[in-house]
C-alpha cells in the first residue's frame, strides 16, 4: 500500500491535509511550550523522587514545596559566565549543542497525544504531523543526535570530552540497534510504520495484527502485553540512548569529570541540559505510543459509554499519566542502581539485546507464516514445538569451561619480565611479629602438667 493510498484511506493523516496553516502554527507552539514544561517538571520530579528514595529532604525552599527549583535554575543557568576553551574549534564548539537540542524538538513532531479535535471550528488532529513512515523520522532523529555529542567532545579540544564523545558515539549506536530491531516486531503486528495508525491497531474491535495470534480481541490490547520482549528490549535500550543512570558512562563524573560537555557552560550547557531531558520524554512518549496504545484509556475505562473517555481533550490525560509513569522508571533506575563498567554495558547490548532480538522477530515472522499456511490446531502445535526446542536448546547448550584457578607460585611465575611486582588478589600475608607477640601474650598459659589453664 502506497503512502498516498494510505494518506486517503486514514481520516488521521487526511486530517493534516486540511489543517489551516495557523491551526499548525498553534500546534507548534504547544508542543515546544510542552516540552519546556515537561522538561522543567521532569527535574523537580526527579530531584523530589530521588529524596524521597534516599529518606532526606529535596528541594523545598523556592516555590510552593520548592516546585519552583527547576525554573528558577533554568533562568539562572544562561546568565552565568561562559568560558570557552582556547584550543577548541569556535564554529563547531558553538553548533554542537544546537545540534542536540534541535534534534531532540523535532524527533516530538511526529508523536500522537490525542485524537481528531475541534479547535476553532476546524477538525485536527492533537498532534503535530504524521506521515505514513512516522517511526523512521523518529529513529533518524535519534541517529542525528549522536553528531551533537560526539562534535562536542571533539570540538572541546580537551581529553576528557574526547573520550566522552567516543564513549557515548558507541554506546548510542549499539542500543540504537537494539531500539530499532525492538521497533520491527511492532511494525511487523500493526502493518503500518505510520504512528497514528499503531496507536489505532492497539484498540482492539478486531484491530489489525492481533489475528496473526489467532486472537482477535475487543477490549484494548497493548503491545507491551503481546509483544512483551520486544518492550523490555526497547525500555532497556532507550535508557542506553539517552545515557542515563545505569548507562550514564560519557558522563561517568569519576572518570571523564563531566563527559563531552565538560569545556561547557552557561547558555550551551543549558541546551546539552535540556536535550537529555526532552530525550527522555521523546523515548518515554515513543513508548507510549508504540508498546501502551498511546492517547487511549486502558480498559475497562476505555469501555465506559462506548469510548467516551477516548474522546475530545480526555486523552490527553491518559497519554500524560503513562509518559509520567515511564519517566518515573528512569528515576527508579538512577535512584537504585550503580553504573555498569564500560566492557560489560558494550557486551550486554552486542551479545544479549541483539541476539534476542533477532530471535524473537524470527519467532513473530514464523508465527505470521504459520498462520496464514496452517489450520488453527497446526498453527498451535508449531508455535508450541518451536518453543520446546529452543528451550531445549537454551537449557543443554555447552557452557564455556571457567578458566582453572591458578596458583600463587603459578601466577608469579606467568608475570612478563620486568613488570611491576602485584601481589595477588589472594594473597595471604604472614602477621608480623609484633602481632604474633601481641597473641601470645593473650593465649593461655599452661600451669604444672596442663590439666589446668588459666589466662594471663
Amino acid at each position: 500500500m502506497t503512502g498516498l493510498t494510505v494518506l486517503a484511506q486514514d481520516p488521521t493523516l487526511q486530517s493534516f491535509e486540511d489543517t489551516p496553516w495557523w491551526i499548525a502554527l498553534i500546534k507548534l507552539l504547544g508542543v515546544f511550550v510542552v516540552l519546556l514544561l515537561l522538561t522543567l517538571f521532569t527535574i523537580n520530579y526527579e530531584r523530589k523522587v530521588v529524596a524521597r528514595m534516599a529518606v532526606r529532604p529535596g528541594p523545598n525552599q523556592v516555590g510552593p514545596k520548592g516546585w519552583l527549583q527547576s525554573l528558577t535554575d533554568g533562568v539562572k543557568l544562561p546568565f552565568k559566565e561562559e568560558i570557552i576553551p582556547k584550543t577548541a574549534d569556535k564554529v563547531v564548539y558553538f553548533i554542537a549543542p544546537v545540534i542536540s537540542a534541535t534534534v531532540a524538538f523535532t524527533a516530538f513532531a511526529v508523536i500522537p497525544f490525542g485524537p481528531v479535535v475541534s479547535m476553532f471550528g476546524h477538525k485536527t488532529a492533537l498532534q503535530l504531523t504524521d506521515v505514513p513512515v512516522s517511526v523512521l523520522v523518529l529513529l533518524a532523529c535519534s541517529s542525528m543526535a549522536v553528531y551533537g555529542v560526539v562534535l562536542a567532545g571533539w570540538a572541546s579540544g580537551s581529553t576528557y570530552p574526547l573520550l566522552g564523545g567516543l564513549r557515548s558515539s558507541a554506546q548510542m549506536i549499539s542500543y540504537e540497534v537494539a531500539m530499532g530491531l525492538s521497533i520491527v516486531a511492532v511494525f511487523m503486528t500493526a502493518g503500518t510504520m505510520s504512528t497514528s495508525q499503531i496507536v489505532k491497531a492497539q484498540a482492539g474491535n478486531g484491530a489489525a495484527g492481533f489475528d496473526i495470534f489467532g486472537w482477535n480481541p475487543t477490549a484494548p490490547s497493548w503491545y507491551a502485553i503481546l509483544l512483551l520482549p520486544s518492550f523490555v528490549i526497547y525500555c532497556i535500550a532507550a535508557v542506553g540512548e539517552t545515557n542515563r543512570a545505569p548507562f550514564d558512562l560519557p558522563e561517568a563524573e569519576s572518570e571523564l569529570v563531566g563527559g563531552f560537555h565538560t569545556e561547557y557552560s552557561s547558555f550551551k550547557f543549558a541546551l546539552f541540559f535540556l536535550a537529555e531531558y526532552i530525550n527522555m520524554i521523546t523515548v518515554s512518549a515513543f513508548a507510549t505510543t508504540l508498546f501502551l496504545g498511546g492517547w487511549r484509556a486502558p480498559w475497562p475505562i476505555s469501555s465506559i459509554n462506548d469510548g467516551m473517555f477516548n474522546q475530545g481533550w480526555w486523552p490527553l490525560l491518559w497519554w500524560l499519566g503513562k509518559v509520567l509513569i515511564l519517566l518515573f522508571g528512569f528515576i527508579w533506575l538512577r535512584a537504585t542502581l550503580p553504573r555498569m563498567r564500560y566492557d560489560q554495558f558494550m557486551r550486554f547490548g552486542w551479545k544479549v539485546l541483539i541476539p534476542v532480538n533477532l530471535v524473537w522477530i524470527l519467532f513473530l515472522a514464523g508465527v505470521k507464516v504459520a498462520n496464514n499456511e496452517l489450520s488453527n490446531t497446526t498453527r498451535w502445535l508449531v508455535i508450541g514445538g518451536v518453543v520446546i526446542v529452543v528451550l531445549l536448546i537454551a537449557l543443554f547448550w555447552p557452557s564455556a569451561k571457567k578458566a582453572r584457578k591458578l596458583s600463587i607460585e603459578e601466577q608469579l611465575a606467568n608475570r612478563p619480565p620486568g613488570s611491576f611486582p602485584v601481589p595477588p588478589m589472594d594473597l595471604q600475608v604472614p602477621p608480623s611479629p609484633r602481632a604474633r607477640r601481641a597473641v601470645a601474650e593473650r593465649a593461655p598459659a599452661t600451669v604444672g602438667d596442663g590439666s589446668s589453664e588459666k589466662e594471663v
